[in-house]
Parts: C-alpha cells; structure tokens; sequence
C-alpha cells in the first residue's frame, strides 16, 4: 500500500524485505530505520488503512491507576500502552492496531474491551520503558522466586542470620545463598533503573506489613516498587555484600560503598544502613560522574554573580564559603571552582567526607572522624605539604573554623562549606561558633548560598499568566505584576508527566566588601548585612528565581518552594 502511494519505491520495498528477513523486524520499523519514511508519516498511514484514531503520545499524560489496568508483561509482549478508561472499555495505544491476539489476551486477563489507537513505535517503546520499568523489573523478580522455590531459601537464610554468633561461616554461607538469589537481581535492576532516571538516591524501608522503594530523582521522591515482606532480610544482605559490610550486624548504623559498571559507565554509590523498628533501612546515593558538570554557568551562576565569585576563588589567599542545605549542591560547586583554578603549578589539597568524585591533579583525603583524622586533624596535617588551595568539606566547630582562617591568614585560599540558610547568615554562624569578628573580617573573601530547582521539561512547556493574587503573595505587595509571565510543563512521556527535567541551582553570591567589613567588626545583625548587600548589587536567591522564572527555566512553585520571600 505504500508502494501504491507512492511514498516509497519497489527497490526501497525489496531492501526492507531483505533486512526483515534476516532480523525479523516489522517491516514498518525497517522502513523507518533506513530512512525511505519518517515515523509521522508511517502513523498516519496506518491509521487511514485501519480506520483508527493517531496520537502523538509525547503530548498525553497518563495516569497511574490506569497504567494498572493492563500488566507490565502484556504491555511488553505486544509493544501497547494504556491511555484511559470508559465504562468497561480501555483505550490503548498500539503499535498495530489490528492485533487481534493483543485484544483477546487484553479482554482475557483484564475484562475490558479494547479501542484501539495507534501512536509511533518509539513513543509506545519511550512510555513502555518510563512507565513500566519498575514494575516489570518487580514482576520478574517474582516470577524467579516463585520458579526457584524461594520460600524455601527465605527460610534457610532466616535460620542462617539466627546462627551468627556461631562464627563467620554462617555469613559466609548466607552471603553465597544470597548472591544467586532474586534479590541480587533487584538490587541490580533497582541501580540501573535509578542510573536511566537519573536518580541520585535509592531508599529502600521496611514497615510492619510491606516494603517501600523509593528513588529522589531531581530532589524529589517517587514510589517506584513495594517488594513482598518475605525479601526483607535478603534484600538488605544482598546490598551488605555488595558493599563489603557485616552481614550479620543488624544492631549498629553501617556506611560503605561500592562502584559498578553500567551501560559502560563506571558509578560510585555510598551506602548507608540503619536499625528501624521494623528492620533495616537502606539508603543508597548514586554519583554518576558522566551526569555531573563543573562548569560554573552550566549550574546556573549568572554573569554578574559568577565574575565576583571567580575573582574570589582566584585571590592567592583568603576565605570563600559555600553555604545551603543538604543536597543542594554545594560539593558539586566547590568542585567547579577547584577544576576552574586546577593548574599544574598549584597544589590543591582537600579533606572530605567522604570523597565524592576524584579530580586529576587534587590530592584528596577521606576524613574518618572515629579514626581520628577530623577536619582539624587534616588542615592542620596540610600546612606541612606546601599546598596554594584547601578545601575543607565542611567547618562544624570553632577549631576548624579558627585552623581555615588562620591558614588563610597565612598566605593560602580555603574552600569550604557551612550549614545555612542564607550568605549573611553565614557570618552570623562563624560569630556562634565562637571565632573572633576582627578574624572573620580580615580573612573572608565571599560566601555563596544556593539552592536546587527544578527546570521545567522543554518538550511541554508553556507560558501562562499566574493569578494576581498569588503573584502579590510571590513578588510582594508593591511589586509591578503588569505582564508578568511564567512558564509551567504540562506532563509528557519525556519528563515522565512531573512537567519537570534536570534541575538547576539559585545562587546568592556576597562579596565582603569594605562596608560589610564594617558591619561584621560591628556585630552586626543578619538582616543589616544583607540590607548592605542588596543595596551593593547581590541578587538574593528569590531574586535569582525570579530571573530563571521569566527566562523560562523554573516555575513559581519550585522558587517558593526552595526561598524566602523577601519584606516589602
């Protein structure tokens, strides 16, 4: 019929036959992947020959009791996706529409009635793989416990754990038991699941009666599987051996971590474990190196913040701080600023805890605090290497505090991080812990604050106009709304319908000026130094949201959700 039309030629025709023969694949798909028809023009033609509705599958938004309808393994088997539901009929996405055999396993295992509409082989793939790769991964998960007799092995591993105190052979066994087992093809599954969403934790909890696995993919938690209670124990040694930890130690907190090759890509994960009333948690980090950037304006810094932070970073000596909460990012900054000043002539020394990526030409040390080396241990340890740079992961007391500053009064540049909520606040803290101001003013270059947002997905943006009051609420009372304008996401296939994709970072950057010099020798309070700095030309975080908010890179609701409004 395509011939018929026109659309391809008879040698086209016999070249896709040839192929179709040796790989087996749908004469549709060949035509496409050789390029004599784009995938739009196939859908519509399939859709005139069966008299069925197309869809562009990128643009719908599905909702998950309705992906429930139809199981993961039918799903996969026939190459369709679920859209919506009326009555007792399901209106399905298919690749060929007048599968016959797809329709009867469908009313056969679910009872409804089919519609069938017909949308583009690698959009029902795309959505097959975004919305079913868990479940699927789960399904067959038990498919091989019920196939290897697992009850049977939950038991003799139970029996195994209670024989602990007996020696390490019991551990020994039980690691050997469980390395075969359905739960090492979890746990596999679950990392390089989280690696494909781009998730940067895993956690995996145990209640009284279920198990919940959750992954943080940009900073927020989804519910992706919930495993039987019965694969509790062997889920949790599965993750012990992998990273090299007792077994049979289910009373104390256990950290370790584990590097794995997937899809070619070597990934770093940390593992932490803890007691809970129901059992052992597992919280697992993913550092993928290859998703991480440390270029300064691919993080979000803008011209003007960036100039006055890369001055800082580039005085021979002094104090620059990096301050936000956890995860928002600080370690990835300080690490942009090394790569940025990492030149053969310098030598940059670190201490960190634990060390997250390795930079070429930074000596980096991992602190363990219950082995003695401390941040202080360790800064104190550095003065006797030469280095130009340091940088402290982060200063918690007033004797790291008062080491970095004196380092920094001797001739070299310290990086490091403290816990705030805000740049002015950062001095305000230094002043709590106890260091002197006269010594905070004589060696503080700049502090940086930041937070992460999300970006809005670039394949269903669009622009809208914020009710009114809302955006009195957002820009303050006194604020001119006149054509305001803001951009939200939809929900598409690409950004798994949240309407959000990667995220980006709000950046306060406060250089210590002579006049914030002042104010600190003053004891000035917090809002007066911020007051100072505004008025000097510092962008607050909510400033900057507002920036990447007009530009199109964030929503409203993300800046409210990560900064503080300032008073009118």
């Amino acid at each position: 019929m395509l011939l018929k039309a026109g659309m391809i030629s008879q040698e086209q025709l016999d070249k896709a036959l040839k192929e179709q023969q040796t790989s087996g694949q749908r004469l549709g798909s060949l035509l496409v992947k050789m390029g004599f028809v784009t995938e739009d023009e196939v859908v519509a033609f399939l859709s005139k020959q069966f008299n069925v509705p197309s869809i562009n599958l990128n643009d719908y938004k599905i909702d998950e009791p309705i992906l429930k309808l139809i199981p993961p393994h039918i799903a996969q088997k026939y190459g369709l996706i679920p859209l919506s539901r009326l009555g007792r009929s399901v209106t399905v996405a298919m690749v060929n529409p007048n599968d016959v055999l797809a329709m009867e396993d469908i009313k056969f295992s679910t009872g409804f009635e089919v519609r069938p509409v017909i949308a583009s082989e690698a959009a029902i793939w795309s959505a097959i793989d975004k919305q079913y790769g868990s479940a699927g991964m789960l399904e067959d998960v038990m498919k091989a416990m019920d196939q290897s007799d697992s009850d049977e092995d939950a038991g003799s591993l139970e029996i195994l754990e209670d024989q602990k105190d007996e020696g390490g052979d019991a551990a020994s066994e039980m690691a050997a038991a469980i390395e075969n087992s359905p739960a090492a093809k979890l746990i596999n599954g679950l990392i390089a699941e989280a690696v494909k969403r781009s998730a940067t934790d895993i956690h995996i909890e145990p209640y009284e009666k279920d198990i919940r696995v959750r992954m943080s993919v940009y900073g927020v938690l989804h519910e992706v599987m919930s495993p039987p209670l019965r694969m509790k124990s062997s889920i949790v040694a599965r993750v012990k051996i992998i990273a090299k930890l007792k077994i049979e130690e289910k009373r104390l907190p256990q950290d370790g971590r584990l590097r794995m090759n997937i899809q070619g890509k070597p990934i770093d994960i940390r593992v932490s474990i803890i007691p809970t009333a129901f059992g052992e948690k597992v919280a697992m980090r993913i550092l993928d190196r290859s998703a991480v950037s440390f270029d300064l304006p691919t993080l979000g810094f803008e011209p003007e913040p960036l100039k006055h932070l890369m001055k800082a970073v580039q005085t021979p000596f002094g104090i620059v701080l990096v301050t936000g909460p956890t995860g928002s990012g600080k370690t990835t900054t300080m690490y942009a600023c090394l790569e940025a000043i990492n030149h053969p002539d310098t030598n940059i020394m670190t201490a960190e805890e634990p060390v997250e990526y390795s930079l070429m030409g930074v000596n980096q040390v991992a602190v363990h605090e219950d082995g003695g080396t401390t941040f202080a241990a360790a800064l104190k340890a550095f003065l006797r290497q030469d280095p130009n740079i340091i940088m402290v992961g982060e200063i918690r007391d007033r004797q790291t505090a008062e080491i970095a500053i004196r380092s920094s009064l001797t001739g070299h540049l310290v990086l490091s991080t403290v816990h705030t909520n805000s740049a002015s606040l950062t001095i305000t803290r230094l002043v709590d812990m106890g260091v002197e101001p006269f010594m905070i003013a004589s060696s503080l270059l700049l502090v940086e604050s930041q937070r992460l947002v999300r970006k809005i997905c670039s394949y269903c943006k669009e622009q809208y106009k914020p009710e009114e009051k809302m955006l009195r609420e957002f820009l303050g009372s006194k604020a001119d709304i006149t054509g305001f304008t803001a951009f939200r996401g939809r929900g598409c296939s690409e950004c798994r319908n949240t309407g959000y994709k990667g995220r980006i970072g709000l950046a306060e950057v406060l250089p210590i000026s002579p006049a914030i010099r002042d104010l600190i020798l003053e004891r000035a309070p917090t809002f007066k130094i911020e007051a100072k700095a505004v008025e000097e030309g510092m962008a607050t975080l909510r400033m900057d949201g507002i920036r990447k908010i007009v530009s199109g890179v964030t929503s409203i609701d993300e800046v409210i959700k990560e900064t503080v409004a300032a008073a009118d």
